[in-house]
């Protein structure tokens, strides 16, 4: 039912000049199934009230309500069309009142922790732009139809949005942004193994993707949680910043259609924080993380990091080596260059890396790992407060070539969560002392001791898409540049 209503409400936003991709198509069913979200998740607090013998107060008044001016009902159940607004009439309503009504939220609201601050936020940096108020009253009626009042039925429309927000990934992705697989992202998860009570951080949050996961993995993890465990993952557990306005909404809507009802995200530029002024306070447990690759970043954003790089997502590394508490664990996915490169910047940031953590693993993942996008990658997986003595590397080496009809999944990547708790050595694993490391570079490459290099002549497919991405990267360090001058 939700995947052909998906469907069904694309086909009409196909028509509408205002949304012209992949991103408008995400972002305009967001918010009105958002709407209609909030409007069940309302009736459930209103029973559950009942049944405890308490009174219910309302968040949203009866006039904006999802039931008065989306779909009011006859005494049959069905949409009353004589009092539904449509046409004009229901683009005035909502451009004129209900977005400045939902705008108010934020500087109404008691605190940023709360779901009322968070539908502020949302609608503060939304607009409609379903300029036909004909083709809102046909979406508006399909979404309708939808229910989020059973668990069932919360699962299933949360695994449909992560399908709209990967599809959303694919067509319009810049600055190095791609959207990353789940199975990888529950690998990692796994590795690190959260614990409720642990605080996890993504200064890089996109879509939530990382905190969504971490979530489902704590609850399935703890069936039988405590009424006092169950508000800890609620307020004191998820926190992440993103600098895009609709990553940011998106990202806060994925959360909360997960069930994490006020995301700690924040709409900010992580990096433009000062890493002098991260305190005790501002650390986290865990790091879980994918931040852009490809980006560059401006003279004055660098000056906040004691090693300088235009590199975004060395930046970001050096930030969440800083954020980390002592003994906290951290996921990061990086480009494999990072391992080699030999600028100033590249081996600095190796060498802190090596000196303030423990990077006890490096897994390195095949080409096409991350759909449409040439560029490998690796994940650093380390702890903070002990300088590095062995590196335990596995490399994932697959007898098919990944891509969009052949994605990773989790059995893929099996062997290695079964050796990765004891360091296991094998044909795709292999460990380095951190004496053995060249103190001059400080080169990490992947150098797998078990087998011999050969010549691989590559797919003509794969050499395409890496040379797509490598044009977008240059296109947005070009972008970059002019924005500078």
């Amino acid at each position: 039912m939700f995947e052909q209503t998906f469907k069904n409400i694309d086909d009409i936003l196909w028509k509408e000049a205002g949304c012209q991709s992949e991103l408008d198509y995400v972002e305009q069913t967001s918010w009105i199934i958002f709407l209609k979200y909030l409007d069940d998740l309302e009736k459930d607090r209103r029973t559950k009230a009942e049944l405890a013998g308490k009174t219910y107060e309302d968040i949203i008044d009866k006039k904006y309500k999802w039931e008065t001016w989306a779909a009011p009902k006859t005494k049959e159940g069905k949409i009353d069309h004589l009092k539904a607004l449509s046409g004009d009439d229901l683009t005035d309503f909502v451009d004129g009142k209900l977005f400045p009504y939902l705008k108010k939220f934020k500087a109404d609201a008691e605190s940023a922790n709360t779901l009322e601050y968070k539908i502020g936020e949302i609608f503060s940096e939304l607009k409609n732009k379903v300029t036909s108020g004909y083709n809102l009253r046909e979406i508006i009626n399909l979404v309708d139809q939808l229910c989020f009042r059973t668990h069932a039925e919360k699962h299933e429309m949360s695994s449909l949005y992560e399908d709209k927000i990967k599809n959303m990934g694919n067509a319009g992705r810049n600055g190095g942004e791609y959207y990353t697989p789940r199975p990888l992202i529950k690998t990692i998860i796994k590795i690190l193994a959260p614990q409720i009570g642990e605080t996890i951080y993504d200064g890089a949050v996109g879509s939530a993707g990382f905190l969504c996961e971490a979530f489902e993995y704590l609850k399935e993890h703890n069936p039988h949680r405590s009424t006092a465990q169950d508000k800890t993952l609620q307020t004191k557990t998820f926190y992440g910043k993103e600098k895009k306005a609709l990553a940011y909404i998106i990202g806060t809507m994925n959360m909360i259609l997960h069930g994490v009802e006020a995301p700690n995200i924040i709409h900010t530029n992580t990096l433009s924080e000062n890493l002098g002024d991260i305190q005790e306070k501002d650390r986290f447990d865990i790091v879980l993380a994918n931040p852009p690759f490809g980006g560059k970043e401006r003279a004055e954003v660098q000056q906040n990091f004691p090693i300088k790089s235009s590199e975004t997502a060395y930046l970001f590394l050096e930030h969440f080596i800083k954020i980390l508490r002592a003994g906290g664990r951290a996921g990061i996915v990086i480009k494999n260059t990072f391992l080699s490169n030999t600028d100033n910047a590249s081996i600095s940031l190796r060498k802190h890396l090596l000196e303030s953590c423990n990077l006890h693993t490096i897994l390195d993942l095949p080409g096409g790992t991350f759909t449409g996008a040439g560029v490998k990658t690796v994940v650093l997986f380390f702890e903070k407060g002990s300088p590095t003595k062995k590196i335990w590397y596995y490399q994932l080496n697959l007898e098919r070539n990944l891509g969009k009809t052949n994605p990773l999944n989790e059995n893929d990547l099996a062997e290695f969560v079964k050796l990765q708790p004891d360091k296991k050595n094998s044909d795709n694993s292999w460990t380095i002392k951190r004496a053995d490391v060249n103190t001059d570079t400080y080169d990490l490459s992947v150098k797998n001791p078990n087998k011999k290099e050969e010549a691989v002549l590559r797919q003509p497919q794969e050499i395409l898409e890496e040379m797509k991405a490598l044009d977008e990267e240059t296109a947005n360090i070009l972008n970059a540049i002019q924005e500078m001058v």
